[in-house]
């Protein structure tokens, strides 16, 4: 397989090739002056021949390999590398809300909680899901849980202990208290930004799911908490799970509300907009997510580089070496 070079204007070198040989041609092969050659011994014409060809090949090569060293060669590895993975951070609804018995699973009615958590899993850990459909898990990823009511908190801080993160997610309730049934989106995303600040990877994501719009006044909105996720270049893939068949006018005026701002902050940060009103769908976004930023990290220019130059570099001296020890025995004249 030919080569790649680190730096390949300097094989411009090689056009100069021809001044070395035109000196080597052009200079004096030296002679000894005889009254009679018949003084001397038959002459091996063919020999010297064979040095003097010889000689000015070596030298060409020898010089052409030190000129290939200085571009630096260097082979691609065709493997794949394993990426450092991402930092994920999975935003949580558990206003009183997640406690509706209105989620299909695999035929049984759950509720949303219980659907998120299955589906949590299968994205975190991967595994079949229904209808055949198969996470691959992400083990190489940085995860986060921020579960959110009225106030956000963080139930699982950044890690790969993911065994640990779903114990902490099938632990979670929804919650019941007076002053902890209603939805603050906007304080949550913030404090998932915040999460996702001390990660050391390159790449960051927010995946928000949330059954309501925000029914908590005087905090931060989640249209200025999608500003702050665009400012820091952080996607937030929005996973609208608002029933399918509102009870009543106001939970569907409630539910296209909620639809409208979910849409406004995924376009805001070059996310993603998803509606997921069973578990058939919810394992759908998961799934959709799971390949976008496979995808996007695959779009990262990765390589490994087995360097190539010391190879040259020896060939080059063999050259020399040869040269020398030549002319110092088989191929030595004088004068």
């Amino acid at each position: 397989m030919f080569p790649h070079f680190t730096y390949p204007w300097a094989l411009l070198l090689l056009l100069l090739l021809p001044l070395p040989a035109w000196h080597y041609i052009r200079r004096s092969r030296g002679a000894w002056l005889f009254s009679d050659t018949r003084l001397l011994p038959e002459l091996p014409s063919l020999r010297a021949a064979f040095a003097w060809w010889g000689g000015l090949v070596l030298r060409l090569a020898g010089l052409t390999l030190a000129i290939v060293v200085l571009a630096g060669p260097r082979w691609v590895d065709p493997s794949r590398i394993e990426t450092e993975g991402i930092a994920v951070a999975m935003v949580v609804d558990i206003s009183v809300s997640m406690n509706e018995t209105d989620f299909k699973w695999e035929g049984e009615d759950h509720t949303r909680l219980v659907g998120v958590k299955k589906v949590f899993r299968l994205f975190v850990a991967g595994g079949k899901g229904p209808d055949g459909v198969e996470l691959k898990g992400r083990k190489n990823d940085l995860m986060a849980l921020i579960a959110f009511g009225t106030h956000p908190e963080t139930t699982c801080p950044l890690t790969l202990e993911h065994d640990s993160l779903l114990k902490l997610m099938e632990a979670l309730e929804a919650r019941q208290g007076a002053n902890e049934g209603t939805t603050n989106p906007g304080d949550a995303i913030t404090w998932a930004l915040h999460v996702l600040q001390q990660a050391p990877t390159k790449r960051k994501v927010l995946v928000f799911l949330t059954d309501g719009e925000s029914n908590v006044e005087k905090v931060l909105k989640p249209r200025q908490a999608a500003q702050l996720a665009a400012n820091l270049s952080i996607p937030i893939y929005a996973i609208d799970a608002s029933p399918a068949k509102p009870k009543n006018k106001e939970e569907a005026l409630e539910a296209e509300r909620a639809k409208a701002t979910l849409q406004t902050i995924a376009a805001m940060t070059d996310g993603t907009y998803f509606r997921a009103q069973d578990g058939k769908g919810l394992l759908a976004a998961y799934e959709s997510i799971d390949r976008l930023e496979r995808e996007r990290i695959l779009s990262f220019q990765y390589r490994r580089y087995y360097e190539g130059f010391h190879w040259f570099a020896l060939a080059a001296l063999a050259c020399g070496l040869t040269i020398v020890a030549l002319e110092a025995t088989a191929w030595r004249k004088v004068p």
